[in-house]
């Protein structure tokens, strides 16, 4: 699954609106560019593949996959079922599918989390390496010339979550794996601590961090008590200075993203203390970064940064957390992200009838906005808030058109305010507004009027 974050910042300083994006989703018929940009590039974004290698259809629906918990698989067909990870054809689809229709992306972004929602005594060590060495395998074979750039998720690890501040032998292998993808000094580090910088494509200007975000996951009990695990965030710090002072555009990639999650109020993934740390370090440097990808929510959503001047799942508190498969690519340019197209795989309709990855929708067509700038970004969070139907809308985007079922004001508060307030304080703050002023459905701009206005 992808999942898109985006962020907005404003600043006297740098005299510009900025953007960020998150993705997280997913798993894609022609394409088409379509800018007035003289120099236009595209990249593709996966994350959150899970593959279960013991799926398999029989006449017990309760053993189709473990990744099920034994919870029934009726009408499973050879695709999957939304009760379960994803089968190899599945996955084998979406790959091809990308190769289908954008051949030669400029790169890949690669947000993590490989292997199966299944207990851990049934993986091991050995089995997570073989699916990560699987999944990387199928993509060096359809995409032979593409750059990748790759982070680790919480599941790419023996016991899941519990990713360490140390080099360790699944650090050491998995940059094996993927040394044909990083400079001899990105696989170096990866190896200590699972993370690198690159310039991206080796271009002057233009530079790519590979963050393990699973260091600051509330479920990693390894890091529970450590102030900067492995490092990363003083070389995070000292990366963005030196870009500043080189003049270049950064893009951020990993898994688990910062902030809340939009299926569950209050539901966060980093602690607080490294939650605060991270926005510290995008506000100081976010002349600079151009955009942050993430995957772990399973689901198609964006986040807003402002400036202080200015399928199933096992995800704990999602009562339903299946969607249907999608693809997503971005076109770009030297100034910005100009669209987003996501293409879904109705899982349904395949297993019945004919397998066919179709347009979800192309950002700009869907929310009538110019690009996919901050200020544009920031428009279709307006509109969401203030318009039912833009959000239903996005309500359906959000789990790649499987959730149809009408987003009720509750629904609304948690989707705008986790896509509005990434600080955990003041996203607390905007529902408690919301709730306040006026009941819901309430004016979200003047909730964020009179947080600025106190604050």
């Amino acid at each position: 699954m992808f999942r898109l974050f985006k962020t907005l910042q404003e600043t006297p300083f740098c005299g510009l609106i900025k953007i960020h994006f998150l993705s997280s989703i997913l798993y894609g018929h022609g394409y088409m560019i379509k800018s007035t940009s003289l120099l236009v590039w595209s990249f593709w974004h996966i994350s959150d593949l899970h593959w279960d290698y013991t799926y398999k259809l029989g006449d017990d629906p309760s053993l189709v996959c473990s990744s099920s918990g034994r919870r029934p698989a009726e009408g499973a067909g050879k695709f999957g079922h939304y009760v379960c990870d994803s089968p190899w054809e599945l996955i084998n689809s979406s790959i091809y599918a990308m190769k289908n229709i954008l051949e030669h992306p400029d790169f890949i972004v690669w947000t993590g989390d490989d292997t199966p929602h299944v207990p851990n005594e049934d993986l091991g060590e050995e089995k997570v390496l073989f699916i990560i060495e699987g999944l990387t395998q199928i993509i060096k074979q359809l995409f032979p010339k593409t750059k990748v750039y790759s982070a680790l998720g919480n599941h790419d690890y023996h016991p899941k979550s519990q990713l360490p501040a140390e080099q360790n032998n699944i650090y050491n292998k998995v940059g094996d794996l993927w040394k044909d993808w990083m400079e001899p000094s990105s696989q170096d580090n990866f190896q200590k601590g699972g993370y690198y910088t690159e310039r991206l494509l080796n271009r002057p200007g233009f530079r790519v961090l590979v963050l393990n975000t699973n260091l600051y996951y509330d479920q990693n009990s390894v890091t529970e008590n450590m102030q900067d695990p492995a490092n990363q965030l003083q070389w995070m710090d000292d990366v963005l200075s030196k870009a500043v002072l080189n003049n270049e555009k950064v893009y951020i990639i990993g898994h688990i993203p910062p902030g809340v999650f939009e299926k569950k109020r209050n539901k966060a993934w980093f602690r607080p203390h490294f939650n605060k740390r991270y926005l510290e370090l995008i506000q100081k440097h976010h002349c600079v970064i151009m955009g942050q990808f993430f995957g772990h929510h399973h689901t198609d959503s964006f986040r807003m940064f402002y400036s202080d001047e200015s399928k199933y799942t096992t995800l704990p508190g999602v009562d339903d957390g299946a969607n249907n498969p999608g693809i997503r690519i971005f076109e770009y340019d030297s100034e910005t992200l100009l669209d987003m197209i996501t293409f879904y795989f109705n899982l349904t309709h395949a297993n019945n009838a004919r397998a066919r990855w179709e347009k979800e929708y192309r950002l700009t067509e869907a929310f009538h906005v110019p690009d996919a700038s901050p200020a544009s970004m920031h428009r279709i969070m307006e509109n969401m808030a203030g318009d039912s139907c833009i959000l239903q809308k996005y309500y359906e985007f959000n789990s790649v058109s499987y959730d149809r079922k009408p987003c009720n004001a509750g629904c609304r508060i948690n989707h705008i305010c986790a896509i509005r307030e990434v600080d955990f304080e003041m996203y607390k703050h905007c529902v408690l507004q919301c709730i306040h002023i006026n009941g819901p459905p309430c004016s979200f701009s003047k909730v964020f009027h009179e947080h600025k206005t106190k604050h």
